[in-house]
Order: C-alpha cells, then structure tokens, then sequence
C-alpha cells in the first residue's frame, strides 16, 4: 500500500514519516485491496489535524483526527478508519446476502 503523506504548516520528517506507515500496517493488514492512503497533517497552535482518505470498493472512505500530540492524532487516525473500513466492509457484504423479492401481481387472480 503506497501512502502519500503531505504537511501543512509542518515538515515531513522520518520520524513522522515512519509512526504513519507502522499505524496504518495494521489497516494494510486487513484491507489488502487499498493500494493508496492520502494523509494531510496541519499543525494549528495547541493542535495537531489528520486528514486520511483511500478509496475502498468504489467509495471514497475518509477520517479526521485532532489532538494535542501528534503521535496521538495519528493512532485516533488509524483507528478511526480501520473501523470506517470495516464499516464500508459490512454494507457491502450486506447487500450480497439481501435478497431480491419480486412482488405478486393480482392479474391472474379470478374475479
């Protein structure tokens, strides 16, 4: 999974760089069929905003996170869209097992 991380008001670093890729492994892990994460951190005074969308089965899924701490905003981030993946996830699988019911017409019924 390739993940474009982007900062406004903030520098990238590799320390940044590295606490993202090991947070979203584990939503790597589970969704195998995201190819891309878009993360957009800014820094704001006494707050720290992640924005995180993939797209995942014909839908755009996105998150927000905001803390104090980065480290925080990013793992509330990771969290966050795990359990909007999985939620995007159930809808599908619940659409499979919904059953097309066709509805009984009265033509054919005698007078």
């Amino acid at each position: 999974m390739k993940i474009i991380i982007s900062g406004h008001h903030v520098e990238i670093t590799d320390g940044i760089n590295q606490a993202v890729e090991n947070k979203f492994a584990k939503v790597a892990k589970h969704f195998p069929s995201l190819m891309t994460l878009e993360v957009i951190i800014t820094v704001e005074p006494n707050q720290q905003k992640l924005e995180v969308s993939t797209t995942y089965e014909g839908a755009t899924v996105s998150v927000n996170a905001v803390d104090k701490e980065l480290y925080a905003a990013i793992a509330s981030a990771a969290s966050k869209l795990e359990a909007a993946l999985a939620h995007r996830k159930g809808v599908l699988s619940a659409k499979q097992k919904k059953k097309f019911e066709v509805e009984q017409s009265n033509a054919f019924e005698s007078p």
